[in-house]
């Protein structure tokens, strides 16, 4: 289930883009993910690099794009009105992680490998294969 946000009571937000409606919600709630019992929404997003709005864009500049339009949308509501922080996770279709995305797969290698006692490349192997 797609965790909904806590509506807006009179939060005025940077961005016009911010996404102020009621019914907001995210893709995935955890916690302790960056900062132990402390709430991190994550949104999830992939995208067709060779389409036509991105198509003129190296992977890397479009896959920066879409994490900064998902920040852009949520990140200043999440902080503000929810007190937590945001992750956006965005790939390719070929797969390709943005920076924020590999960033996330490495902190859960990291909290993995510590449970499991794995090596950390072992952790991000079983994770990737796990979550394609």
């Amino acid at each position: 289930i797609e965790p909904h946000l806590l509506p807006i009571t009179g939060e005025k937000f940077k961005y016009k883009t911010a996404n102020t409606d009621d019914q907001a919600r995210l893709d995935v709630s955890a916690r302790g993910v960056w900062v132990d019992m402390d709430k991190t929404f994550l949104d999830i997003k992939v995208f067709n690099s060779r389409a036509d709005s991105n198509i003129k864009k190296s992977l890397k500049s479009a896959l920066a794009s879409h994490e900064n339009e998902k920040k852009r949308m949520y990140n200043a509501r999440i902080l503000e009105v929810e007190k937590a922080s945001f992750t956006p996770i965005v790939f390719s279709t070929t797969g390709t992680m943005g920076r924020e995305a590999e960033r996330f797969y490495r902190r859960l290698a990291v909290i993995l490998s510590g449970k499991t006692k794995q090596s950390i490349p072992d952790a991000i192997r079983y994770i990737r294969q796990r979550l394609s």
